[in-house]
């Protein structure tokens, strides 16, 4: 049997979510066009006959401009050494940059087990100076490959976690992960960075749930925004919260959404708002 942690690495909208999500087979991690949209580390299970691999999947690679940015490039770094293997993916459609190709050349003199991936495959490719496995996740092209590859290079060992389960996130996290992953779909470009969702209140009975969410933002423009016009924004945003959590809980729920602002928030203690 083998068994093994996997960190998922990259330049923000490299595809690190969307990957770790198609191998293992739910969603686990916010997908977006926006960058920077990971901010903890999420685990991932991915369960074979033979193996069991948790993939990290890491905030993308970027400097620090303040608290929640440092605790995103510390996520990576602590990522990186507990890794059995490390995935280090990039866009394979666009020109690597002088900054990546130092940092890919450093990752591989001080890792062992580095698989490089090109991404986006299904696009326009352009040529990269480092000899990679191109994939896709629109059309699954090498996906079993890189799979194989994972797993040739894991220790062997007895698996962590239940067949069944899929990643090691609450319920609750998920559902705050899911508000602002529609949040970042939705809004302007500016706010969905400003925002932080935190459970206040989580109550589950036999036959139903009842959850409140806090969204915290930074400005009381961008609070409007989130609310909407006769609070139609924050009903939609509630109605597919709703629905993503009585999916996931497979039981009816009620939910409500308080819209908040602070406008430091990202200076303060950010354990506060579930980053730890």
């Amino acid at each position: 049997m083998k068994f093994g942690y996997v960190a998922v690495l990259g330049l923000p909208n490299a595809g690190k979510s969307s990957l770790v999500n198609y191998l293992v087979g739910e969603e686990v991690a916010i997908v977006s066009h926006r960058k920077q949209t990971t901010r903890n580390s999420i685990l991932g299970i991915k369960n074979g006959k033979d193996f069991q691999i948790v993939f990290v999947d890491t905030p993308g690679i970027h400097h620090s401009k303040n608290n929640l940015d440092k605790f995103m490039n510390k996520n990576v770094r602590n990522a990186i050494a507990g890794a059995d293997v490390v995935l280090y993916l990039f866009d394979g459609s666009k020109d690597m940059g002088e900054e990546e190709i130092a940092y890919i050349e450093n990752m591989k003199n001080k890792c062992e087990n580095v698989i490089l991936v090109e991404t986006k495959a299904d696009k326009k490719v352009v040529k990269s100076p480092f000899d990679a496995l191109s994939i896709s996740v629109v059309n699954g092209k090498n996906l079993d490959k890189l799979l194989e590859k994972i797993v040739k290079m894991l220790p062997v060992g007895k698996p962590l976690y239940d067949e069944d389960t899929y990643t090691d996130k609450s319920v609750a996290f998920l559902i705050c992960e899911k508000v602002r992953g529609i949040l970042l779909d939705s809004l302007d470009k500016e706010i969905p960075h400003g925002v932080a969702v935190v459970v206040s209140s989580f109550k589950e009975y036999e036959d139903m749930a009842k959850i409140e969410l806090d969204i915290i933002c930074e400005r009381d423009q961008h609070k409007g925004i989130i609310i909407g016009k006769g609070g139609q924004n924050l009903k939609n945003l509630g109605q597919k919260t709703r629905e993503f959590a009585e999916d996931l809980l497979g039981k009816k729920c009620v939910l409500k959404l308080f819209v908040k602002v602070d406008k430091d928030w990202r200076e303060h203690d950010i354990s506060t708002y579930g980053y730890q």
